[in-house]
């Protein structure tokens, strides 16, 4: 049977969790199980507040409305990113200004953020690439000095920290994905966390469409209103409901897939060592959460040869991002930032390989002996 490149997890009662959804009476948002989901999450990411969305894209979309960004102001972020975290601020008129990122993580690259913070700028997204965190001590250094936010795109950080703090809750702001493609998921789904307390009342309003709907039902107004931009950000109590199971059975899920990718690392190391090809890098005091497994080849001629010989053998291996400076909508809206040349070279010779929850050792070892075979290394 093929091996397919993802498969999102099972912890064992969303369906049970549902049906209780379901037999409350109550679907749409913002019930119990939103609720327990928001306190799982602030135990899990020491976020001030947390809310949930129906997807990452909605979550980044809030945060650019809590940071009063307009057309003229500029955005710093990496170009090695997914489309929704510039469109969230193209949507308000900013211009995303992207930056290259740091050859050892992949992730945005401080010295390029600073030379491109200008008088225009409101904020600094970086986005931590394969659930390894961004060097948040520097960024964060920078931000203060220059008097911007930070607004962490932790897409793919959940479960991860840099020497025990976890992702998303360093920054001001944070947006993580739940979508079935993440370790811990909901079909689709995200959140927003908070951490800046001057952004908890407003963030509730921007999430119950403009309107003051929380204050009214824990009793702080005898009714309410619409007093603020905003759209209907929460997702309904079927989708909260699936998703609290997944939250708690987060450290078992994040531990089997970790034992895949260990074992991808020890299968792979030693064409690492021969130079055939580069593994990720953890930096010291980085906890990971496995979220994916790539490796970087020596050319983009080895790329499609790879991709095109694992397909052959039934390995759904895929490449990642195309660079955003470089995409259509990229040139029209954004602007890169100088060259992005570890942009440019790495995206080209990057592949992921399958990892999920629920793969097993013998078809690690299956792909890890695909690839050799394909890149003509077997017996090295």
């Amino acid at each position: 049977m093929p091996i397919r490149f993802n498969i999102p997890p099972r912890a064992g009662r969303e369906l049970e969790y549902i049906k209780e959804a379901i037999d409350s009476g109550r679907l749409s948002g913002n019930g119990e199980f939103t609720k327990r989901c928001h306190v799982k999450l602030q135990k899990l990411t020491g976020a001030g507040k947390v809310l949930l969305t129906p997807s990452c894209t909605d979550a980044l979309e809030m945060a650019a409305i809590l940071a009063g960004v307009g057309p003229g102001d500029e955005v710093v972020m990496p170009s090695y990113t997914f489309v929704s975290t510039a469109n969230a601020f193209v949507l308000r008129g900013v211009t995303p200004v992207f930056v290259d990122i740091s050859a050892e993580t992949l992730n945005i690259d401080p010295e390029q953020v600073a030379s491109a913070v200008t008088s225009k700028t409101k904020a600094i997204v970086p986005v931590h690439y394969a659930g390894v965190g961004c060097d948040m001590d520097s960024l964060m250094q920078i931000a203060q000095k220059f008097g911007v936010l930070v607004i962490e795109d932790a897409a793919q950080g959940m479960m991860s920290a840099i020497n025990g703090v976890p992702l998303g809750g360093i920054g001001d702001l944070a947006a993580l994905s739940f979508h079935e493609t993440k370790n811990i998921v909901s079909g689709e789904g995200g959140a927003l966390l908070i951490n800046d307390p001057e952004l908890f009342e407003r963030s509730e309003i921007v999430w119950e469409k403009g309107t003051n709907r929380s204050k009214f039902f824990r009793g702080e107004v005898d009714k309410y209103t619409w007093v603020d931009i905003g759209s209907s950000y929460l997702p309904s109590e079927l989708q909260a409901a699936f998703l609290l199971a997944q939250l708690e059975s987060a450290e078992e899920i994040t531990g089997r897939r970790m034992a895949a990718w260990q074992r991808y690392r020890q299968n792979l190391l030693a064409l690492e060592i021969t130079g055939k090809l580069r593994l990720p890098v953890i930096p010291q005091g980085y906890r990971h959460n496995s979220h994916m497994f790539y490796i970087l080849l020596n050319s983009a001629q080895e790329q499609g040869k790879l991709l095109a010989g694992m397909k052959k053998a039934g390995v759904n291996a895929v490449f990642h991002y195309q660079p955003l400076h470089s995409t259509p909508a990229g040139r029209k809206y954004g602007r890169a930032h100088g060259v992005l040349k570890v942009t440019d070279d790495l995206s080209g010779r990057l592949v992921r390989l399958p990892l999920f929850a629920d793969i097993s050792p013998g078809q690690v070892d299956f792909i890890c002996e695909v690839l050799e075979q394909v890149m003509g290394t077997r017996g090295y």
